[in-house]
């Protein structure tokens, strides 16, 4: 999907030219084929060739593996889920990144109380 992302739309063998240590060109396509079964993906049929492209924006694809991802391994706790990445080392997040997270949190409070007035 990222190969596809990163260019807005890609052949299979664009999308084989893409990935480090890609297995066999027939292999894409069967992943491709695979992705377009379960609704990532679309395609087109262009002189002969299939031309894939998401079905949906990256952002919105990020949002609905993230809800997943969420409800899987944190209970559906989106304050467990925040937990665990702050808590990995990986996550080592500036004071600036903090203060954005900071500024969020406010935007939804304030968007909660808007909701409960109406």
């Amino acid at each position: 999907m990222d190969a596809i992302y990163a260019r807005n739309e890609a052949t299979a063998a664009q999308v084989h030219a893409a990935l480090p240590d890609a297995p066999s060109y027939s292999a894409i396509r069967a992943l491709l084929r695979i992705l377009e079964d379960k609704g990532h993906l679309q395609h087109r049929c262009e002189k002969g060739k299939y031309i894939y492209m998401p079905r949906q924006t990256r952002t919105a694809a990020g949002k609905s593996a993230l809800q997943r991802l969420v409800e899987t391994f944190f209970d559906s706790s989106a304050p467990k889920a925040v937990a665990a990445l702050l808590a990995t080392s990986d996550a080592a997040l500036s004071d600036q990144q903090l203060d954005e997270i900071s500024a969020m949190i406010t935007q939804a409070r304030a968007r909660r109380k808007r909701h409960e007035r109406q």
